[in-house]
Parts: C-alpha cells; structure tokens; sequence
C-alpha cells in the first residue's frame, strides 16, 4: 500500500513534506486540523497516541512519529539512501542538528512563542513567555549559523537535516525574526529547490514572497 502522511500545513510536518518530495514518493496526505483538535480525534490517535503531528504510516503500515525520527527513516531506507549523509562524521552532524532543531529550537523556543499558555498559565504573562522563546531561538540561531560556515548543507551533500532546519528557517521568516548570515543563505538555497516551492504552494504560501529579510 501506500504510505500515509499525516500533516499540518505550515507545521514541523512540512519538514517530512519535502523530503518525500524530494524522493518522489507516492503517499497519501491527511491533513490534521490541529486548532479543531484533530490530533485529539479517536481515529487519528489509532494512528498516533502521542496526539501530535507529524506520522508516517509506512507500506507495511507500521507508524513513525516524530520529525527526526521519520527523516532518519526516509533519508536512509528510501531512496537508495541518497538523502542520508554517507559518512560518519556527517551522520552525526546531520543527526545532532535534527535533535538541536526538534528538541531546542522548536520545543524551547518556538513553542513558547506559538502556544505561551502551555508554559504559563496566566495570560497576563504570555507576551513575556513569547519574547523568552524568541529569545532562545535567536541563541540557538546563532549556534547553528557557526556550525554552517564553510558548508552549502548542514552534513556535506544536501540530505534530509536541511529540510528539518528550514522548517524552524521558515517559521522565523513568518513571524519576521532577523535571520544570521548563514542560516539566511541555507534558508534562501532551500528556498531554490523546486520541491520546496512545490510543498509551499501545496500547503498554501507563496515562495516567491520569503526570504526578503535582510541578515541581523
């Protein structure tokens, strides 16, 4: 059977988008509508009981959760492993990055920023847990844009670790965040991709119209 992606448009799970964009693959999209609260649906948590997004049912329709987890998979079991850093330095690059992004950039930082009221309850203090988070993401940015120096991708050849990054790249775009030098020059190169405009104007951007902010 087909392999069935469950996503939200403008979320992580644009991430796994474009890497299976990027293979080609043939899946089906189901799209969780996560301010209904689709991901809370008994259907949705036969699939997935962490109640969050992204999954991936595979051909033998076991299921993948978890952004890095579902890279790692696809970029080296797909494909023939061409999206998948062959190695071993770049292995760990590509993996220490996934786990920086998903663990740091998005949980610490973004998540403040997008949903305050699951860090602090009082509402009064929302806009300081927003301006914390975009505070931590700017640290964390400036420790990957040294970590790109001298590189075009984030693991030598351009493998599935660039799409974990431009997705958190993406997110500060929209909420307008000043970007360092580097990450701005990976974050306009994933913009280049065919499949990246692609899987923006599927889930409902316009390409054309990011990337315009100038470096910090």
């Amino acid at each position: 059977m087909n392999m069935k992606f469950y996503m939200t448009p403008g979320s992580c799970s644009t991430a796994i988008h474009i890497i299976l964009e990027e293979l080609e693959e043939i899946f089906e999209a189901h799209i969780v509508n996560l301010p209904a609260g689709d991901q809370f649906k008994p259907d949705y948590l036969a699939v997935n009981p962490k109640a969050n997004i992204p999954a991936l049912m595979r051909p033998d329709g076991t299921v993948l959760t978890e952004v890095p987890a579902i890279a790692f998979w696809l970029g080296k079991a797909r494909g023939r492993g061409r999206l998948w850093p062959k190695e071993v330095e770049n292995e760990t690059r590509a993996v220490e990055l996934m786990t920086f992004v998903a663990g740091s950039i998005h949980g610490h930082g973004f998540a403040r920023f997008f949903a305050p009221g699951n860090f602090c309850p009082d509402s009064s203090l929302h806009d300081s847990v927003k301006a914390q988070g975009l505070a931590l993401v700017a640290k964390a940015f400036s420790i990957v844009n040294k970590g790109l120096e001298g590189r075009d991708w984030v693991a030598g050849d351009f493998s599935v670790a660039d799409a974990v990054l431009f997705y958190v790249e993406f997110w500060a775009d929209k909420v307008e965040m000043d970007l360092p030098p580097e990450i701005l020059r990976h974050y306009r190169a994933m913009l280049a991709r065919p499949s990246v405009s692609r899987v923006l104007r599927e889930e409902g951007y316009r390409p054309e119209k990011l990337g315009q902010k100038v470096e910090m």
